[in-house]
């Protein structure tokens, strides 16, 4: 059952990360428009069973005016709300403060702040640490998101001496992070890789929603788009096994994704993440609707076309 939306209010990131699904940066486009916002939000409402709202990015603190009247309208009919930000605008304790104090006075219910060394490095000081002091003090329920950069471990149920090592850490390899963090990891073969350890396809409890109206179940996976067809309606009709890229997903994972559509592949690959995302970016061309935006896969001429 769906409860909750998360709006991509923007692609665009005053940072450049490394393990980023979106490939966000400075340069990224695609920015919901209020009126926009305010679609996705009756939308929402006439599902029925939606709880929360959130606003993420990219990084949505961008865009703050925009923010702060979806979360307004999010609020006023009956939504619980949370925001995810890098938090980049406190630079001190005293500018925290003026950031953060409008998501109090309207009732943010979660600020969710990165907080790691992909964002900020290993230093004790840092604006995600100021915003989460002043999100505290201004009563601002908050979560600390800390992304791990990779790192070897022993394979459940071996020791370090005798298993095959495995990639650990909290990374996941979808979008720039294919690029920038699998070298030298080790790999498991394909046909293992049987399964989607992290979305729940059949039935998902979330998704994510961007300004050229695509609809997430995962990052560049859509469940159509809502510019051309009603967010409600699209979640109402949406069935796992009648989608052309979910249906052998939720099946058998990548492994039967890339059997289904004869994907060639390489032996082996880090985790199902990895060789999904590589196995959905060589079938963009041939699934347009449904796998895209094509700047997510690192390969958009014109970001937001398909």
């Amino acid at each position: 059952m769906l409860t909750g939306i998360h709006i991509l209010l923007t692609y665009k990131c005053n940072l450049e990360c490394d393990h980023c699904f979106l490939f966000s940066s400075p340069r990224a486009e695609g920015t919901f428009t209020l009126p926009q916002i305010r679609h996705v939000l009756a939308e929402a409402k006439a599902i029925g069973t939606v709880d929360w709202i959130y606003f993420e990015g990219g990084e949505p603190l961008l865009f703050y005016p925009s923010m702060l009247e979806g979360i307004r309208i999010a609020r006023s009919i009956g939504f619980q709300v949370g925001v995810v930000t890098n938090a980049y605008g406190a630079v001190s304790e005293e500018d925290a403060l003026l950031w953060l104090r409008p998501l109090a006075e309207l009732g943010v219910a979660d600020l969710s702040i990165s907080d790691d060394s992909f964002h900020y490095g290993e230093g004790d000081e840092s604006p995600a640490k100021r915003a989460l002091a002043a999100a505290r003090q201004l009563g601002i329920p908050t979560s600390t998101i800390c992304i791990q950069k990779p790192l070897l471990q022993a394979k459940p149920g071996s020791s370090r001496q005798k298993g095959k090592p495995i990639a650990g850490g909290s990374a996941m390899f979808r979008g720039r992070a294919v690029e920038k963090l699998t070298a030298g990891l080790p790999r498991r073969p394909w046909h293992e890789l049987t399964q989607c350890p992290y979305e729940d396809l059949r039935s998902p409890s979330r998704v994510h929603v961007d300004q050229y109206g695509h609809v997430h179940l995962c990052q560049g996976l859509s469940m159509g788009n809502m510019w051309q067809h009603p967010l409600s309606t699209l979640v109402r009709e949406y069935r796992a096994d009648s989608h052309p890229v979910c249906a052998p997903l939720a099946k058998g994972g990548p492994a039967s994704l890339a059997r289904q559509y004869n994907v060639e592949h390489e032996p082996e690959y880090v985790d199902e993440c990895h060789f999904c995302y590589l196995v959905r970016r060589a079938l963009v061309d041939r699934f347009p609707g449904y796998l895209a935006p094509k700047e997510v896969y690192g390969m958009a001429d014109t970001p937001g076309l398909t």
